[in-house]
């Protein structure tokens, strides 16, 4: 097993608590209404939405990934912090063990955030991670992360 870790910023206009409470806290109810062309569904398998917590994501069809669960490692409300870990789904098979993902929302200068994250892919032996999986990968957090921003720009009483 190796493993291939990238590291991903993205500037936003809206203060972090903000972007965190949308990306994260109801992401099962925004992530559908934000990204629809994407997201089927999202839906708590098991636990009560803190760490430990299992969650499957539904892709709409004609995605490469029709579903991902994930378990849910770290949470901090506080500081904006959420780790999660990606365990099984199509998009894994013959590729990878896992995918863990740390994220976290900061201040900018100019009263907005940045959301700044550290996916780590671990693949599974004989699979060789192209450089073009982890530029679809950086683009579609970036792509997730901006319509946020703009779904929020839209509906200011969202969160």
């Amino acid at each position: 097993m190796g493993v291939v870790t990238y590291e991903l910023e993205v500037t936003c206009a809206h203060p972090p608590a903000k972007m965190f409470k949308a990306f994260v806290l109801e992401a099962d109810n925004l992530f559908r209404k934000v990204l629809p062309q994407e997201v089927k569904s999202g839906e708590l398998l098991e636990g009560d939405e803190g760490v430990g917590s299992i969650k499957k994501v539904t892709f709409v069809e004609g995605d490469k990934t029709t579903y991902l669960k994930h378990k849910i490692d770290a949470i901090d409300k506080e500081n904006f912090v959420f780790c999660y870990t990606s365990f099984e789904g199509d998009f894994l098979v013959n590729k990878f063990e896992k995918i863990s993902h740390e994220t976290k929302w900061v201040p900018s200068p100019d009263g907005g955030s940045i959301f700044k994250s550290t996916t780590k892919f671990y693949t599974l032996p004989g699979f060789e991670m192209p450089e073009d999986l982890i530029k679809y990968h950086k683009q579609k957090a970036t792509n997730a992360v901006k319509a946020f921003e703009a779904y929020l720009q839209a509906n200011p009483d969202a969160c």
